[in-house]
């Protein structure tokens, strides 16, 4: 990946259109992310800043982003200082990963008061500080860095704000064509490009020296100027491109890449691309690791249980045996002298062949064959227990993994429903919460085909339960991965297009367990066709009247849909 100095200067560029923009609201999703909401050229536009050592960035979206009930701290401190400010203006350290962003806001008491925020984009070291530029001092950061993390700054509140230590490199925008035809010569791998000039990674250094190899002498600077330029929205190509068997994505065409996978509109949706599924999965998994342990946990004890129940199913599979025993004992006890240990009596079940029966001594041939009759019938009950219990438990296995998998394809906010769902069903206790939250309705995700038509999706099963039988009309079609884990899907009109069923289909199949397959089939009919049976688990239907349909996942249709 490749969110270097250059890409900053373009996104630089992109995020001009929020200059003179008005923030109207501020969240914190999670301890890394922070997303404004403001008011910029005549609509609402929201801009996400992440400090996540992997997906460090700061960009335009277009995502949803559940926030917690209750702000953190952090957040609490930008909406005192920015929000119902003004943006002045955004700019870049050099061609460093760093953006500035000053607001004019008000204090307290109504005095006009500036404020400075700096996002810094570099990896595990990225950070976003709010600063007093009159003053110089930090009012807060999302990370705190004390003297003994950092020696050469101190990253806390009240103190002097310090900037990151400056790269002793060139300032490639700031470079005369004298001064590159000097440097020419020494420009012969991509790490020394990297070393000479700020802001270049080692993507965009291979596609430089890629350019100026097919370049004539003469023309060898022009071609440098107008790599540069397409940074700054000249001729900018947002792209996901293949370099061997690297997946890389640049705000630029890549001439030497291998092919381009897909080219965007602008770099927000290049980043939500790139992004927003690993980050949306990270937040999740922040909140859900104790769940998925546990669920994991519960599936392994489930399938130790089946080992043992099939054990005893194959001791309790003898009374076959304890039923013979019994009925030759009875047959030959006239013959059997009291005290033996054993009978060896003929076996009229096969001819020309005899049993030879244990015996109790102590007990009489009659009581023998009772104590046999009694085996048999304990085992006959036993059987039936066990075949219950196997039953049973290959139900939890598959409710269990249902859930696993849910939670894998989870919202924040499903994860919350999924622990309701289970502790209501007395698999977890409920978590215990300070206020007295009003029960909310489940909120299936809702899509838009490309022909106009809503979509409904469940993710997870009290959506699943919601959406069919008390959203969906009857009349609607109802889709569903064949024999495979995955989401209730509803398509909210009666008679729907062939095109609106496909799109349909792809969702399900992106909201199942095979999510990563291709020719995935999914059942789909008319809602009426679909019932829940009495005292089964949540999630659970049973259906008829279905057709098939065959369809491969694709993530950019589903985000397309979404939008």
């Amino acid at each position: 990946m490749a969110f270097d100095g250059l890409f900053t200067t373009a996104m630089v560029q992109e995020l001009q259109v929020l200059k003179n923009g008005r923030i109207s609201k501020i969240h914190q999703p999670n301890a890394q992310e922070v997303v404004f909401l403001i008011r910029a050229d005549g609509k609402n536009q929201k801009l996400l800043i992440s400090i996540h050592s992997a997906y460090s960035r700061i960009q335009l979206t277009e995502e949803a982003i559940t926030n917690p009930s209750e702000p953190p701290m952090f957040c609490m401190v930008l909406r005192k200082h920015l929000e119902g400010g003004s943006i002045t203006s955004i700019g870049q350290f050099g061609t460093d990963r760093i953006i500035t962003i000053d607001v004019k806001a008000k204090n307290e008491i109504g005095d006009d008061i500036n404020r400075r925020l700096y996002v810094e984009i570099m990896g595990r070291h990225s950070n976003l500080l709010l600063v007093d530029p009159d003053r110089d001092i930090i009012v807060d950061s999302m990370k705190h860095l004390p003297p003994s993390v950092n020696s050469y700054r101190t990253i806390l509140p009240g103190q002097p704000f310090i900037p990151a230590p400056p790269q002793d490199k060139t300032n490639p925008f700031a470079v005369t064509e004298e001064q590159f035809n000097g440097l020419l010569p020494e420009l012969e791998s991509a790490r020394e490009v990297v070393q000479r000039f700020s802001g270049f990674s080692p993507v965009n250094a291979e596609e430089l020296l890629y350019r100026l190899k097919n370049a004539p002498e003469a023309n060898k600077f022009i071609v440098f100027t107008s790599l540069l330029g397409s940074f700054k929205g000249i001729a900018s190509t947002p792209n996901i491109s293949e370099i061997g068997t690297k997946t890389v994505f640049s705000a630029t065409a890549l001439t030497h890449s291998d092919k381009t996978i897909a080219e965007y509109e602008t770099l927000g949706d290049l980043l939500d691309k790139v992004y927003f599924a690993r980050a949306e999965r990270e937040r999740v998994k922040s909140q859900a690791a104790d769940l998925e342990r546990w669920l994991d946990n519960e599936v392994a004890k489930l399938n130790l249980k089946v080992k043992k129940l099939v054990k005893e199913r194959e001791a309790a599979g003898k009374l076959d045996t304890f039923q013979l025993y019994g009925e030759l004992l009875t047959a030959n006890s006239y013959a059997i002298e009291k005290g033996a240990t054993e009978a060896t009596v003929a076996n009229y079940y096969e001819e020309g062949t005899t049993v030879t029966i244990p015996l109790d001594p102590r007990k009489s041939p009659i009581d023998n064959a009772q104590r046999f009759y009694s085996r048999y019938s304990k085992a006959k009950t036993a059987l039936i227990m066990i075949a219950e219990q196997l039953e049973k438990t290959a139900e939890d296995i598959a409710y269990f993994e249902m859930i696993k998998q849910q939670v894998l394809q989870a919202s924040p906010i499903d994860i919350a429903e999924i622990r309701e769902e289970l502790a209501e069903l007395g698999f977890l206790k409920a978590r215990k919460s300070k206020k007295k939250l009003k029960p909310k309705k489940p909120v299936p995700e809702t899509y838009v085909s490309s022909t106009g038509v809503k979509i409904s999706v469940g993710k997870n099963n009290k959506q699943n339960d919601y959406l069919t039988f008390k959203i969906a009309s009857r009349e609607q079609t109802w889709l569903h991965t064949k024999d495979i884990p995955g989401s209730h899907v509803v398509i909210h009109e009666a008679d729907p297009d062939e095109e609106t069923i496909r799109e349909a289909a792809i969702l399900s199949a992106y909201f199942s367990k095979a999510r990563g397959s291709s020719a995935v089939p999914v059942d789909y009919t008319e809602v009426r066709h679909v019932k829940k049976p009495n005292g089964s688990k949540p999630g659970f239907v049973i259906y008829f009247e279905q057709r098939t349909i065959l369809v491969t996942p694709d993530e950019d249709i589903v985000m397309k849909l979404r939008k």
